[in-house]
């Protein structure tokens, strides 16, 4: 710009662009692209697909044929929807835990979790990601139990086969955040394995699967009522029982998600950037 009187320069403030990526979409891509990541993994092992998908529906199928011939008293659930409401509940919360767990341990020894974490990615996002994936698998089982289970071995429940559908969800994620987190103190497969046995197996006996919870000495029912796995099995009974979901249902429900939502959370902080 020119002044009569000399000349001054007039510079004008550069205008500042925000940054590509700061937005929203940009925010998401990290966790996205690491959920995408797993979801083409787990697609291309089909070993994993076979035993999300139809491990379940087989141990199913096998107990309704162990149990078609059972007695029962007459207007008592049959043997066989006792055992197929526990393994609806219980099973996607065991099998979620080995898949995720191992799955894990095999990125860290792999070198690809330690690669990733190098990236300014956050671990929250990492641990997100991974969790949405593995849960989309463990929806996708639940599904096909479900279906399986109602419409084609005769299983039957008071409530809704939604309600029976949402809480096998819930209980899958949970086997996720629990594995993720045991995932984080292992240094290899074999490790992880071990976790079973010192996480799963107590909480498959004390849920009420073999002696009900009530009937149980009172530290053991003290420990009981600290297991995610109790009210699982315990929101599904209530379905099963009750035309309408319940208050407890929902108690347990709600339960068992604060649980997942914990196990992701202390996975994140547990997760280390170097792998010994």
């Amino acid at each position: 710009m020119h002044v009569t009187g000399g000349g001054v320069s007039v510079h004008h403030p550069p205008q500042h662009r925000a940054p590509s990526g700061v937005g929203l979409h940009g925010q998401l891509k990290p966790y996205t692209a690491t959920t995408a990541r797993i979801l083409r993994q787990l697609a291309a092992d089909h070993r994993s697909i076979a035993m999300i998908l139809l491990v379940p529906v087989l141990v199913i199928t096998l107990m309704y044929f162990m149990f078609e011939n059972a007695p029962h008293r007459p207007g008592t659930p049959t043997p066989f929807n006792n055992a197929c409401l526990i393994i609806l509940g219980l099973f996607p919360l065991f099998i979620m835990f080995i898949i995720t767990s191992i799955t894990m341990q095999r990125e860290r020894a792999s070198g690809t979790l330690e690669r990733i974490l190098t990236t300014p990615l956050r671990r929250l996002d990492l641990l997100l990601g991974y969790g949405t994936a593995f849960s989309i698998a463990a929806a996708a089982q639940a599904v096909v139990a479900t279906v399986v289970s109602f419409w084609f071995l005769g299983f039957t429940t008071a409530g809704s086969p939604v309600w029976v559908l949402v809480i096998a969800i819930v209980n899958a994620v949970l086997g996720v955040g629990l594995g993720l987190l045991c995932s984080a103190f292992a240094r290899t497969e074999f490790q992880a394995v071990q976790f079973i046995p010192l996480v799963m197996v107590p909480q498959l006996l004390l849920a009420g699967i073999i002696v009900p919870r009530a009937v149980l000495p009172t530290w053991l029912e003290w420990v009981s009522n600290a297991m995610p796995a109790s009210y699982a099995l315990e929101a599904l009974q209530q379905v099963s029982a009750h035309p309408e979901l319940t208050y407890i249902a929902v108690r347990d429900i709600v339960v068992v998600l604060a649980f997942a939502i914990a196990s992701l959370c202390l996975a994140a902080a547990t997760l280390r950037r170097r792998t010994p």
